[in-house]
Order: structure tokens, then C-alpha cells, then sequence
């Protein structure tokens, strides 16, 4: 395969038709006055917490420290485990055209994990600026070397093969690699690593922030990363008010259970990328900032991305972008050709 060619990256945003600006405006006032109704009416005492990476409410301890898991996205790894219950979900590039996820878990905690796959150092990095236990099965050269230096506390199935992570009868490695989140919290036991410590919240926006939500209608947005087999597809659900994730042309869902993946915030932003060997591994610059769209609610924004603390943040005016609390998904691409706005109404 030639590593060498330009990737060829669209991001397509396809616009409902028969909305105009004056009625969507004339919907967010009516949505702003029914919460502030609502506000006033509801006597309900308020959840004590937010988890610091969806800044959902909940009574529950919200201290546990977050773990980064090394996901599969080979097409016959599909459908994954795991991935509706992960709070972020980070998707790149590893060789070639193929991505692969990096899934936080912070606030759920699945029994089941995977396909697992090899760790890449940026992979790692990004789950070092959340201060992650780093689970994977696998490294490249450079992954190898910080992973054996402690650079990050981390579980890897190379040597917990059989009895911390477990192998699937229905698929063949090296896509059948799959660990619990009590095996997590074995692993980490007996390693010594801290379970707890949570990270630092996001900045979320209010529920009247949410219903005067302003922006380009999105409803469709498609990311081709150069293999069909890899193409991205969200669909905004107006019943739901979530995003569909689609891989290929097929909605994702969980494994066996057929629970669908649905986000409230997609993140795309461009960083430089770099083939560094034979084997198409990459360098990928997730610290210098860049371009980026942020999709709310079946609306796009113009956004900047920084790295502060090693995490990747959305800015306008330097100024951090709130998320709605749930899930959020962040898909990188690289910045030549960038990022391709083409608008269909």
C-alpha cells in the first residue's frame, strides 16, 4: 500500500430543507419559555454531582479515576463492546487508512470491553492528559518505549493474555481480545494503581444554554478517513435529540445487545499528520491547535481546538466551548486536505 499518497478527507453536511432561520428562532424562544416554566414549577432537590467528562447529575460517587481503552475498529471487530457506556470516544488514524478508538470510562462501567487492540503513543498521550489507567494489547515501538518507562499506569494484554483479558470464541485474533471493567480494577490492584481521582470537568452548558443553542442546521455529516470500510456517518434524531453513529453505511450498536451508540456532542478537528516508517504508523501533532466543527443538537459551529493540560478543548475567542452534558464523540483527521465543507440544501 502506498502510505504515501494524500488522504482524502470530506466533511459533507447536508442541511434540512423547509426550516427557515426565523422559525428556528421563533422554536428556541418557545423551548427557552418551557424550561423557564419548568424551572419554576419543579420543587425535585437537585442531584448532588456531575461527572467531570459528560457533566451529567447523579447521587452517586463521582470520584473514580477514568480508564482509556485501545478499541478495535477493523471491520470484523464490528460491532464493539463498550462503546455506547464510554463518556469520550476519540477516533484516529493508526496505518494507513485505518482508524482505531481511544474509549474513556469515567461515569459507566461496562462488563464487557473490546475488541481490544495495540497502543499507539498518541493514544497514550491523550489518555495521559485525562489521567488514565491505559488499557491495550500491544504496542508499536514508540508505545513500547513509554509504556516501559511508566509513563502512563497501564494494563496490557500481552501479559495478562488468558487471565485478565479474555479471548472470544465467535472472532479470530487478532480481533477477539476483550477485558471486564473487573478485570480492570483487578489489574489495577494488583499493579498498586490508584482507582481514584477523577479528572477535571469539562466546561458544560446550562439547560437554557442548550435551548438557545444557535448554528448551521447539520442534520447529516460524513467523514471519509480514504477506505469505504472506514467512512463516518452521524445523523442527528430529532425524537432523540442525539446523534446516530453510522461505520460503513451501518448504524453502530453494541454487540449482542444491538444498543445503539447515540452522542450529544461530535467534535472534528484537524491536526498534522506524519508517516514515520514502512509500516504506515504515524506522528500525529494533537498539541498546536487548529480547526475544528462542533455539532450540537443538529447544529454546527465553527470552532478552534487547543491542547491545555494534554486535553483537547474547543475555543471561540480563546474562550472554552460548553458541551451538553452526555456522551461525546471526537474524530481527527488530517489537516492536508483538512477540514471540507460541502453544504447541500
Amino acid at each position: 500500500m502506498n502510505y504515501k499518497r494524500v488522504l482524502f478527507i470530506v466533511l459533507a453536511i447536508l442541511l434540512l430543507a423547509g426550516c427557515s432561520a426565523k422559525e428556528e428562532l421563533a422554536l428556541d424562544d418557545s423551548k427557552t419559555k418551557d424550561l423557564a416554566d419548568k424551572k419554576n414549577t419543579d420543587v425535585k432537590d437537585e442531584p448532588r454531582n456531575k461527572f467531570p467528562l459528560t457533566g451529567v447529575s447523579s447521587d452517586e460517587s463521582i470520584e473514580q479515576r477514568a480508564v482509556a481503552v485501545m478499541i478495535n475498529n477493523h471491520p470484523n471487530a464490528r460491532p464493539q463492546s463498550g462503546l455506547s457506556k464510554a463518556d469520550l470516544v476519540y477516533e484516529m488514524l493508526a496505518e494507513g487508512d485505518i482508524t482505531r478508538f481511544l474509549a474513556i470510562f469515567q461515569s459507566e462501567r461496562p462488563s464487557q470491553i473490546g475488541p481490544i487492540r495495540s497502543a499507539r503513543d498518541y493514544y497514550i498521550e491523550t489518555a495521559k492528559g485525562l489521567d488514565c489507567i491505559y488499557v491495550c494489547h500491544g504496542f508499536s515501538p514508540e508505545a513500547k518505549t513509554m509504556l516501559d518507562k511508566g509513563y502512563i499506569d497501564n494494563l496490557n494484554g500481552l501479559y495478562y493474555d488468558g487471565t485478565l483479558f479474555q479471548r472470544s470464541d465467535d472472532r479470530k485474533a487478532p480481533h477477539n481480545s476483550y477485558i471486564s471493567f473487573a478485570g480492570i480494577q483487578k489489574g489495577a490492584k494488583e499493579k498498586g494503581y490508584e482507582m481514584k481521582g477523577a479528572p477535571k470537568p469539562f466546561t458544560f452548558l446550562t439547560e437554557e444554554d442548550v435551548a438557545g443553542l444557535q448554528g448551521e442546521s447539520a442534520q447529516k455529516v460524513e467523514i471519509s478517513y480514504g477506505l469505504k470500510e472506514y467512512d463516518v456517518e452521524y445523523e442527528y434524531d430529532a425524537t432523540d435529540k442525539k446523534y446516530k453513529r453510522y461505520s460503513n453505511g451501518e448504524q453502530a450498536v453494541e454487540y449482542k445487545s444491538n444498543k445503539p451508540i447515540l452522542l450529544d456532542n461530535i467534535l472534528i478537528i484537524e491536526a498534522a499528520h506524519k508517516v514515520i516508517d514502512e509500516k504506515g504508523r504515524r506522528k500525529i501533532d494533537l498539541n498546536s491547535g487548529g480547526k475544528g466543527y462542533l455539532l450540537q443538537k443538529g447544529r454546527l459551529n465553527e470552532v478552534e481546538w487547543v491542547n491545555r493540560g494534554g486535553r483537547i478543548i474547543p475555543v471561540k475567542s480563546d474562550e472554552e466551548v460548553g458541551l451538553i452534558p452526555g456522551k461525546t464523540w471526537i474524530n481527527i483527521i488530517p489537516d492536508q486536505p483538512g477540514l471540507v465543507k460541502d453544504v447541500s440544501f
